[in-house]
């Protein structure tokens, strides 16, 4: 099985939407701070360390940008839901990540991860509000699933759904479970991102 995400390798780090690479095609990963987004990109790569694990809750606050092995891209966003930084710094990443997901042409679909203790805060439902109606997908990684029993696995990706069919474009959202920690739901994610880069192909030749 070809793997997507196997030979990953780092392209570049953007601080300003002029920066923005020229890339054929891209998705973009994103969460709260501490959701588990670094662990979840480095376990689709088989990389202990492609996206870097910090200590600090929102650390990151550049879009780190990825080449997969069919040649297309994955940006690493900065997290959010996290106050405890200074403002002017909040706010210009806040401006960087609302201007690339709502503006970004190259973008194909958003992978948002979340803690599956904690899904669906304020922050991942405002996400998803703005998100949404760019009319591209969004599929949900339930990260650190290892920390649920089975039983309580299957409850929470069942509430979840649940609660997402009340969202508009709901049928722009897939959810999954997943853990780095147990290498659980690898398979699932790479299928779904890799239909986005698929269906795109036949259009390929029309673009400009």
């Amino acid at each position: 099985m070809s793997r997507l995400f196997q030979n990953a390798k780092f392209f570049t780090t953007v601080n300003h939407l002029k920066d923005l690479p020229d890339t054929p095609a891209e998705i973009a990963f994103v969460g709260r701070s501490n959701a588990g987004k670094s662990s979840a990109i480095n376990t689709l790569c088989n990389h202990v360390r492609l996206a870097f694990v910090s200590k600090t809750p929102g650390r990151t606050q550049h879009i780190n940008f990825f080449e997969l092995s069919n040649g297309c891209f994955m940006a690493d966003l900065p997290g959010y839901g996290y106050a405890q930084v200074p403002e002017a710094v909040r706010a210009h990443w806040v401006t960087l990540l609302g201007q690339y997901l709502q503006t970004r042409p190259q973008l194909r679909g958003l992978v948002l991860i979340m803690d599956a203790r904690h899904p669906l805060k304020d922050s991942d439902k405002k996400m998803l509000e703005f998100f949404l109606p760019t009319g591209k997908p969004v599929h949900i990684l339930l990260s650190k699933a290892d920390k649920l029993s089975k039983n309580e696995q299957i409850k929470t990706l069942s509430a979840v759904k649940q609660s997402l069919r009340g969202m508009a474009q709901t049928q722009q959202i897939s959810v999954q479970l997943f853990s780095s920690l147990k290498k659980q739901g690898i398979d699932e994610a790479e299928a779904a991102v890799g239909a986005w880069f698929a269906s795109d192909q036949p259009h390929a030749d029309n673009e400009v």
